[in-house]
């Protein structure tokens, strides 16, 4: 069987080689792999430690480099984030141990040449400990203390202010409870709550959100009482939220663009009692299949799929009570669940409110007059968000703010347990 560390380095270096995300690496690495439950367990735990520290990994390791980390052999690099993050962030490791393994590493992975090099700057690492910079300068500082870019902690600050930015920034590193969306058509919240103890889950009922749970000691979700049978499916406090303004009411005919994994689309038709009709739109074939399979899981019978770019469903949709448009976004309010997130190209974010602003108008001529048009995003970007919606009311006057934000929108902070959103609800008047 692979060893944990090995499998560690090669599960970041098909990460940096083909910019994929860290949870679709570790599956498919996991599916041909035989390892043991612990070793599973200590691979993923190295992998989203140096993913998500990688910056101040990086400035601890530089401390101790006379050359700069770019000219390191990307394998000599790997090995020496996967030591100095088991040293720095990971209590329960002896620094004996990370060294010693690291060096192995370097042995087993070709690199033999930079084992006096890993041995020496992993001591090193090990002998300064865990000290931030304090400069003169805030934004460098909190760059290397949460481990994000200086002009994502920059914008933050801009943004929301330094207190809202400094809570933001805190709860990437705090572990996310699960939540879920109850298929009240099948099951009530209470037996289902009920099942769950059984299994030793505490599910807690959410006030404001009447088919939402959260649990505490899930484990693999799969295997939950009630997920094969289709009475519930995984869905953020936040996105539930979206929902619940969005109030699709039994017998509506409701749009879902960009809708996929199809989160959106169940919660909406659990609302209105699977009657009615939902059209579920994604522009990749995969993705309207999954929701296809997980609408069948849910036995929910209102939900259609179609392949389309949501910018061309005006030409054949039209008088939809309800259009929801979760448009792509740059996810600024999710890094604590997509910790590569913060590692994005910045000009590829500055070029979002384009596109978003073009899908959220071809979206609005298939609303009905009186409808509504909900445009959310998982994103904490006013750029991304308000300026948008701005733009597009001053453009679009038969469509206004719907109660109950009355002039405003909403904002949800991940600085509790959900995950950072923005939604506009509005009302096409005329």
């Amino acid at each position: 069987m692979v060893g944990a560390r090995e499998s560690a380095f090669a599960v970041l270096q098909k990460m940096e080689r083909d910019h994929a995300y860290s949870t679709v690496v570790l599956r498919s690495y996991f599916s041909k792999n035989e390892m043991s439950a612990q070793d599973i367990q200590l691979t993923s735990a190295l992998v989203l430690g140096v993913t998500e520290q990688k910056i101040a990994l990086d400035y601890f390791l530089s401390r101790h480099l006379s050359q700069p980390l770019k000219k390191l052999k990307p394998q000599v690099l790997t090995i020496l984030r996967i030591g100095a993050c088991q040293i720095l962030f990971m209590d329960k490791i002896p620094v004996s141990a990370a060294v010693n393994e690291a060096v192995k590493s370097t042995k087993k992975n070709g690199c033999a040449f930079a084992s006096g090099l890993v041995n020496a700057v992993l001591r090193k690492v090990a002998a300064d400990g865990l000290v931030y910079p304090e400069t003169d300068d805030p934004i460098y500082n909190a760059s290397i203390r949460y481990s994000c870019p200086e002009w994502l902690v920059r914008h933050y600050v801009q943004s929301y202010g330094t207190d809202r930015a400094v809570s933001v920034l805190d709860s990437f590193a705090l572990s996310k409870p699960l939540y879920i969306s109850v298929n009240t058509n099948r099951i009530t919240l209470d037996a289902l709550i009920n099942s769950l103890a059984q299994a030793g889950v505490t599910a807690e009922k959410l006030p404001d959100l009447p088919a939402g749970l959260k649990l505490v000691n899930t484990g693999d979700v799969t295997l939950l009482p009630g997920f094969s049978e289709g009475f519930f499916h995984v869905q953020d406090y936040s996105s539930q939220l979206c929902c619940r303004y969005l109030d699709a009411k039994p017998g509506d005919f409701m749009v879902d663009t960009c809708a996929a994994p199809g989160g959106k689309s169940f919660t909406s038709a659990y609302h209105m009692q699977d009657k009615g009709r939902i059209l579920s739109c994604d522009v990749h074939p995969f993705k309207t299949e999954i929701i296809s399979e997980s609408a069948k899981r849910l036995q929910l019978k209102s939900i259609e799929t179609v392949c389309l770019d949501a910018r061309l469903l005006k030409n054949t949709v039209h008088d939809a009570d309800c259009v929801l448009c979760d448009v792509p976004c740059s996810g600024l309010g999710v890094i604590g669940r997509k910790p590569e997130i913060r590692y994005k190209d910045k000009a590829e974010i500055d070029a979002l409110p384009a596109l978003q602003l073009e899908i959220l108008t071809a979206c609005s001529q298939m609303v009905k007059v009186g409808g509504t048009l909900v445009y959310s995003t998982c994103t904490l970007n006013p750029a991304e968000n308000e300026q948008v919606c701005r733009q597009f009311l001053q453009s679009n006057p038969s469509f206004a703010i719907a109660e109950p934000f009355d002039d405003q929108f909403l904002t949800v902070f991940p600085d509790g347990d959900c995950d950072g959103f923005f939604i506009a609800k509005m009302i096409r008047r005329h």
